[in-house]
């Protein structure tokens, strides 16, 4: 396996750095426009690890928006499979680029949606993913797979959905994936800032957009941005978060493979960032269509979220200033494989101290970015394979959670997952 991580900010640098504790592939190539960025984390990894693991690791140049960039990059390195950790709008070309170059692909994050032109609070227009889904005879004829949404939410999130379906219930009511921290970042002065710990062009096209809910009777619908608001107690001490409903990849994944009544993805965010992303909102500054701006050397066009994620630190460097734990899981309801009502809470936590000792990697895009090492290194032995556009839930989860929850010494990843007995819901 040759692999070829496009994409060298927070969640790529922390890719190639748990892969430089793996041996199941010959080449990690970490890519970036900004070549410069790439180049210091495959020198991390050099003072970081023996010679021998070192020389798997090399930095190139690439053009994510350029399908043809993308394609001769992968075809230079003689790559078997592109790992897309760039921002989703590169989607589209990163996936072409792919399947041009004729390797396998994952992502994190699909291809961007599109509100419904007329009633974007009830109806669904583009979904996530939509474009991907579209193209998947031309990936089966081709004979190559592609890994989407595998990440941790989407990704593990789905992969414990899965779990849950074969193991743990007859029956399921919903499926709801529930995120939440008690993550906490300061200035040198120690005083609290906002300074989201993930891609704040991510966060404002996942929080603004119209949430899509799923549900057997009547398919995918959507709602208006932040709504059904309840308390979510997450475990190992972070504790109770409001959770609000969010656009995100599980909710357009999980009904293809698994069967549930209802399907939903709720984010913790909180009353101040909920107040941030509206006022972001009001003031047009989440609009990702251009605007003709005047500076010293002339007249110039600028997406207004591009402004704002270049006003903000890069969530790569706030690990030093950051604290607390960061939770992803999913809330599932309904019958067990004995009859009776169960609801359980399947979950991983990573701790910032602990991601920052080990990698010196914050602790939102390391968990991010374990997931999809682990998928590499089942497709490198086998254990997972297929052909076509697939989401995590259509593998067997059973080997994905015994590997990444093995101790390191016996050759696993060293990251137990919880399984929470919640008490069941009432159906009255």
């Amino acid at each position: 396996m040759r692999i070829l991580v496009v994409g060298a900010g927070g969640v790529g640098d922390a890719i190639a750095k748990i892969a430089a504790t793996r041996t199941f592939y010959e080449a990690v190539v970490l890519s970036d426009y900004d070549v410069a960025r790439a180049e210091r984390t495959v020198a991390w990894i050099a003072e970081h690890h023996d010679a021998e693991t070192a020389s798997r690791f090399s930095a190139a140049r690439i053009d994510a928006s350029d399908p043809d960039a993308v394609a001769a990059v992968a075809r230079a390195h003689g790559v078997t499979h592109v790992m897309n950790a760039v921002e989703p709008k590169f989607v589209p070309s990163v996936f072409a680029g792919a399947l041009a170059a004729g390797a396998h692909y994952l992502d994190m994050a699909m291809s961007l949606s599109e509100p419904h032109p007329t009633d974007p609070f009830a109806l669904p227009g583009v979904k996530l993913g939509d474009d991907q889904f579209e193209q998947a005879a031309d990936w089966e004829t081709a004979g190559r797979l592609a890994l989407v949404g595998m990440g941790v939410e989407p990704g593990l999130s789905d992969v414990f959905a899965r779990y849950a379906a074969d193991h743990l219930f007859s029956e399921i009511d919903e499926l709801g994936t529930r995120d939440g921290a008690n993550l906490v970042v300061r200035n040198e002065a120690g005083e609290e800032i906002f300074a989201p710990s993930f891609s704040i062009w991510t966060t404002l096209e996942e929080c603004l957009n119209p949430p899509v809910i799923w549900e057997r009777d009547s398919g995918w619908t959507t709602t208006a941005p932040f709504s059904e608001p309840e308390v979510f107690e997450f475990p190992e001490g972070i504790g109770p978060v409001e959770c609000v409903n969010v656009e995100h990849e599980e909710v357009l994944l999980m009904p293809r493979w698994l069967d549930a009544k209802r399907v939903t993805f709720k984010y913790g965010l909180g009353g101040e960032f909920i107040g941030i992303l509206r006022t972001l909102r009001d003031l047009g500054l989440a609009s990702t269509v251009p605007l003709r701006v005047r500076s010293a050397n002339g007249p110039v066009e600028v997406a207004p979220r591009d402004v704002v994620a270049a006003a903000l630190p890069d969530p790569a460097t706030i690990g030093p200033r950051m604290e607390g734990k960061t939770c992803a899981g999913v809330y599932v309801t309904g019958t067990g494989v004995d009859g009776s009502p169960r609801a359980v809470y399947l979950y991983h936590v990573a701790d910032n101290a602990d991601t920052m000792r080990e990698y010196e990697s914050q602790c939102v895009v390391w968990q991010t970015a374990l997931n999809p090492v682990i998928a590499l290194e089942l497709l490198a032995a086998g254990v997972w394979s297929g052909v076509g556009v697939l989401g995590p839930e259509a593998f067997p989860a059973d080997p994905f959670l015994e590997l990444m929850a093995r101790s390191l010494a016996d050759g696993g990843y060293g990251q137990p997952w919880g399984l929470d007995e919640r008490a069941p819901v009432s159906r009255s």
